[in-house]
């Protein structure tokens, strides 16, 4: 009888174990933005985080100023700022302002620097619209 017993709790673990959710060795797929979110670029101690960001045709970006000083933010290249023109609506940022891009409708890469610190790497950066 005891051999009887351990078939049957054998073959009850055998069913249940399964069900338990052993889980997928496959990773789960990263987020991928929708139109009309809004990714944001902080500004502090001279420099953009994150200098480089992925964005939904249709969104738009902020950018937050909490640096101690005034940037103005606009599109690649220096001085015209005509690749992005969306971003040319960040223009100037005084101390803990923030500001929006207009909507990137446009696929393509964006560069965007601070106007008047256009050679400061640290104050570059691109944003990709897919």
């Amino acid at each position: 009888m005891k051999v009887a017993w351990r078939f049957v709790w054998a073959g009850s673990m055998a069913i249940l174990l399964p069900a338990c959710g052993g889980g997928s060795s496959t990773p789960s797929p990263s987020p991928t933005p929708s139109p009309g979110d809004t990714a944001t670029i902080t500004i502090a101690n001279n420099a953009v985080s994150p200098r480089n960001i992925t964005i939904a045709r249709g969104s738009q970006v902020t950018f937050v100023n909490n640096d101690s000083r005034t940037h103005e933010m606009y599109s690649n290249p220096h001085p015209e700022h005509t690749d992005c023109p969306e971003i040319n609506d960040v223009g100037s940022l005084n101390a803990g302002q923030n500001r929006q891009t207009g909507n990137m409708n446009t696929v393509r890469t964006c560069g965007y620097h601070d106007h008047n610190q256009s050679t400061v790497v640290s104050l570059q950066g691109t944003i990709t619209v897919q």
